[in-house]
């Protein structure tokens, strides 16, 4: 192992294979601009975990995720909760996959934007957040969300996933003829008061956008050492279809019944675990806790 050399972790699957018909290309074009790189493929989901987990242990502390943002997940995951004390990794990243969403804080050029950060070595520090549930604990750099968002993206996933961001709409009008409103309690920043108001969607956010181009939490930033956190109320039908084109500008926290706060911790109380959607990947969680690992990992973006 070379201290220089980054590891490149592919996930030939991700994009529907079109991570697979480009990466040799790709990491051609950064050996020829001088970037050390060591290569290992993903076989089947959760093996970027591992894969990273190990390979931290061994001592490697440069990674490049190639795929998508369930792809860098899975690396963040294999990296922390140990990297948290120890030597901090940087993470960098090849979007070859669906939907991409973290890189777009910071450039809609995509692939070419992750040359040029790769070729010039600009990183940037990145807080890592947290949630703590009752059978482990998970680790993000995008988004958890739980109600409307994470209710869609268990519909597209198990209904539509080979049909892309087709999939993707589908999941919504699915979930908007059915328009579940509930309570989640919980509690900010370490309050008595529990709050227990019914919602359609809550998204706590580490950066701005989710889904690809949907910008739900404009006022995040990943280097803040905050949880950006966006609610919507009890939101009707024609509510919620009057203010989707909102959800791509970000002006969406503006209508009536949204609100945001930055937070450093938020307490859930749930009686039973519960759908959520975290970077693009569904699981099913009693969430505990959340809080904020700051400036815990270096991007290159």
């Amino acid at each position: 192992m070379s201290g220089t050399a980054y590891l490149a972790v592919i996930n030939p699957a991700a994009g529907h294979g079109r991570c697979g018909k480009m990466v040799g290309p790709a990491l051609e074009r950064l050996r020829a601009a001088g970037i050390e790189l060591e290569t290992v493929e993903t076989r089947h989901a959760g093996h970027a975990t591992r894969i990273a987990r190990e390979a931290y242990q061994d001592g490697y502390r440069r990674f490049l995720a190639v795929g998508g943002d369930g792809t860098s997940y899975e690396i963040v995951n294999g990296l922390f909760p140990e990297a948290s004390e120890g030597e901090r990794p940087t993470l960098g990243f090849l979007p070859l996959g669906t939907g991409n969403s973290f890189l777009r804080d910071f450039s809609e050029r995509g692939l070419e934007h992750s040359f040029e950060a790769l070729t010039t070595g600009r990183t940037r520090p990145c807080d890592v957040l947290r949630m703590k549930h009752k059978q482990g604990v998970v680790h993000y750099i995008n988004i958890l969300s739980v109600g409307f968002v994470a209710d869609v993206a268990v519909v597209a996933n198990r209904r539509f996933k080979r049909m892309g961001q087709l999939g993707y709409w589908l999941g919504i009008i699915v979930c908007l003829a059915r328009l579940d409103r509930r309570a989640f309690p919980l509690a900010v920043n370490g309050q008595q008061d529990i709050d227990r108001r019914r919602c359609l969607l809550l998204t706590f956010n580490n950066s701005k956008y989710t889904g690809g181009k949907m910008m739900l939490a404009p006022d995040a930033e990943i280097a803040d050492g905050l949880i950006e956190y966006v609610r919507w109320g009890p939101v009707g039908r024609l509510g919620l279809v009057s203010n989707l084109p909102g959800l791509y500008d970000g002006s969406h926290i503006y209508q009536p019944l949204a609100s945001r706060l930055a937070a450093r911790q938020i307490d859930f109380y749930l009686d039973s675990p519960i759908d959520v959607m975290v970077d693009g990947e569904v699981l099913t969680i009693h969430c505990e806790r959340l809080d904020v690992l700051p400036s815990a990992l270096n991007v290159i973006a």
